[in-house]
């Protein structure tokens, strides 16, 4: 494998790792490795010029970016369950599917079941380089599975259990079942300030912006790429 590519490869697992422990608010120094494979529908990308228009990356860093997602995506996109194939690899000791269904719903804005190189680098731009606001807002989109604008016990509950499962028991052995149910509760006891039972968008950024795991986990993207 030349330089470059590894390079690139760890720039991407960079991201990977410090965007899960962004939604989190932990931090840690895990290391990972990723090598998979990935669609066979062909798509070519809008220009550098372009996408340097329409991201805060500069042009050098997007061909870094590309170089690496074009190394393990030869065709320029790719589906869910290849994705899936890809973050079951970040984490090994658990069962990553689920919640790499929802991260893939996240990048995959036009719906149409895959993630070209612009969706990747328009999410992870939002994410390394957005305002506080704008990295929050993805967050939010992330935990509101049904899009009506608010979060509710359930949805929490969902990406909280499939967190669990990705990191799985030998990371927490001691873990309770109840563990996902107990993170939710307390992230509503913070979160709803109303008591109305859902979470709304105001409330979610006004709450993570008062939490200092949160903040000192998103300082991080700054420094990533």
């Amino acid at each position: 494998m030349s330089h470059c590519r590894r390079r690139c490869k760890r720039q991407l697992t960079k991201v990977a790792r410090y965007f899960y422990h962004f939604l989190m608010g932990t931090l840690s120094q895990d290391s990972v490795e990723d090598d998979f494979e990935l669609s066979t529908v062909c798509h070519r990308p809008e220009s550098m010029d372009k996408l340097q228009e329409q991201t805060k990356f500069t042009k050098k860093e997007l061909q870094v970016l590309y170089r690496g997602f074009k190394n393990e995506c030869p065709s320029g996109v790719v589906n869910e369950e290849n994705f899936k194939t890809i973050y079951s690899q970040f984490f090994p000791q658990g069962d990553s599917s689920m919640y790499a269904h929802f991260l893939f719903e996240a990048f995959d804005t036009n719906k149409n079941g895959s993630v070209s190189f612009e969706d990747f680098v328009f999410g992870l731009s939002i994410i390394l380089r957005g305002t506080i606001n704008d990295r929050l807002n993805w967050a939010f989109n992330l935990y509101d599975l049904n899009k009506d604008g608010c979060i509710t016990k359930e949805e929490m509950f969902d990406i909280m259990k499939s967190i669990y499962d990705m990191m799985g028991k030998y990371t927490y052995p001691s873990m309770q079942d109840d563990a996902p149910r107990e993170h939710v509760e307390s992230f509503f006891q913070k979160m709803d300030r109303n008591k109305d039972g859902v979470v709304t968008i105001e409330e979610f950024i006004e709450s993570c912006k008062k939490d200092e795991n949160i903040m000192q986990s998103m300082q991080l993207f700054d420094n990533v790429i």
